[in-house]
């Protein structure tokens, strides 16, 4: 089974998910409006619905892939359990989530959990009966420790579930950020203690030029540990493909890297694939989901990388 482990969805109205007024003005909103052709006038809720059309067109036009991993995203809490409403500028429920997976047989759900949520065991056993097949985290945006002995409950409950993390690492500059100093997988490390198997997103790359990079902290835990993973979500971008070759020629690294492709991040083909060839699959092939598939094809990424992401999954029986 082939599938992308990373794909976000976007939820805007009341009980279903948020997005602040800082991110609707950042150019990124702006370009998946242009991309979606949605008017500028256009309401929440049509926002909202023309983002899950396009979500499951992009998925319906990849034959190439099986399924995708529709991410829910949970607020910021406080270090005390409570929603920090304030600080948070990207919500999207897990009801939501999971209702958008029943509603389309391609897309998987992935659930979201802040582990300094007061509930946040009883909210990793609702997603688990609710079909969830991970739990995505971004710590440096959701504002936590990934290494605190607070997310321990939480970890004892997914090792039991057997129902993998995928967190963030690396740079980060989509989203504004409540804790920066997280962004190395080292911090993964109690995870990996307490039987959970991790999916570090991004490898540990930086996203700007001058950046911090922790591509060598993930490559050694790679090695170091037998359920650490990587995910190559946004690295066709230019910032981060600089990792490509350098995943590519260490074979026991490659073991442990699965597809993600972080949609709608644009998927730029990148220049390892021949300038030529880049070009022209950057030109003819506008559906971004199916255009990272196909450049990683073209780069070399082989079957087993494609299928390693299906296996690491909490699957439904």
């Amino acid at each position: 089974m082939i599938v992308d482990c990373h794909v976000h969805i976007l939820a805007m109205t009341a009980g279903r998910g948020k997005v602040s007024a800082y991110l609707r003005k950042r150019p990124n909103v702006f370009l998946a409006r242009f991309k979606f052709g949605i008017p500028f006038f256009a309401t929440d809720e049509q926002l909202e619905q023309a983002f899950a059309n396009r979500l499951a067109l992009a998925v319906n036009q990849t034959p190439e892939l099986d399924a995708v991993v529709g991410l829910a995203f949970d607020a910021v809490h406080t270090e005390d359990g409570q929603l920090d409403d304030a600080n948070t500028h990207l919500h999207v429920t897990n009801e939501y989530a999971a209702a958008l997976a029943r509603l389309h047989p391609k897309i998987l759900f992935g659930a979201s959990v802040h582990p300094y949520r007061k509930d946040a065991v009883a909210e990793l056993e609702r997603c688990v009966a609710a079909g969830a097949v991970l739990v995505k985290w971004l710590p440096l945006v959701q504002g936590f420790n990934p290494g605190s002995d607070k997310c321990r409950p939480l970890f004892e409950a997914m090792a039991h579930h057997k129902i993998p993390l995928l967190s963030h690492t690396g740079g980060e500059l989509s989203l504004p950020q409540c804790a920066p100093q997280y962004a190395s997988p080292k911090h993964l490390e109690l995870a990996l203690k307490c039987g959970v198997t991790v999916i570090a997103a991004h490898c540990g790359t930086r996203s700007q030029p001058f950046g911090e990079c922790h591509l060598d902290t993930f490559i050694r835990m790679a090695k170091e540990h037998e359920r650490f993973y990587g995910d190559t979500s946004a690295l066709c971008l230019p910032t981060r493909s600089y990792a490509i070759p350098l995943l590519m020629r260490d074979k026991a690294v490659m073991q442990k890297v699965v597809h993600g492709s972080d949609w709608p991040v644009v998927s730029i083909p990148p220049l390892q694939m021949g300038a030529v060839a880049a070009f022209r699959l950057l030109m003819t092939q506008r559906n971004w989901l199916r255009r990272d598939v196909l450049a990683k094809r073209a780069i070399g990424f082989d079957d087993e990388f494609f299928h390693r992401g299906g296996t690491l999954l909490r699957l439904p029986n």
